[in-house]
């Protein structure tokens, strides 16, 4: 019985699962929009927003929590590229759009994307 825990399994473990929710967010940073299942796309989204709204500060501090998760080349991309366009907005600079199931195994697909 599930009983107060925060995040889906996705059958992995912990370990796995934190280097999937990287990868898939340093997709999202370098290309915009990735496909991938509603399960990870709900799963990732939360980070992503978060490592944002840490961007738009601009501080140094900043920076070097981002340092943790991504290369440096990639937190210089989300620090000069990305913060800046959102830093009018309070939040949602993600968007998941539904797609069909997939043909093989059947599992619910979705787009995430940065929104504009």
């Amino acid at each position: 019985m599930r009983k107060r825990k925060k995040g889906r399994k996705l059958s992995r473990k912990k370990n796995q699962r934190k280097a999937l929710r990287l990868a898939l967010a340093s997709e999202i940073f370098l290309k915009g929009k990735i496909k991938t299942t509603e399960a990870k796309a709900k799963e990732t989204v939360p980070f992503i927003e978060k490592q944002i709204t840490q961007a738009k500060k601009g501080n140094l501090h900043s920076r070097r929590l981002l340092a943790r998760f991504f290369s440096p080349k990639l937190v210089k991309k989300i620090f000069e590229e990305i913060a800046p366009k959102y830093k009018e907005r309070k939040g949602g600079y993600t968007r998941i759009i539904k797609l069909g199931p997939r043909k093989s195994d059947g599992a619910k697909m979705a787009i995430i994307e940065l929104v504009k």
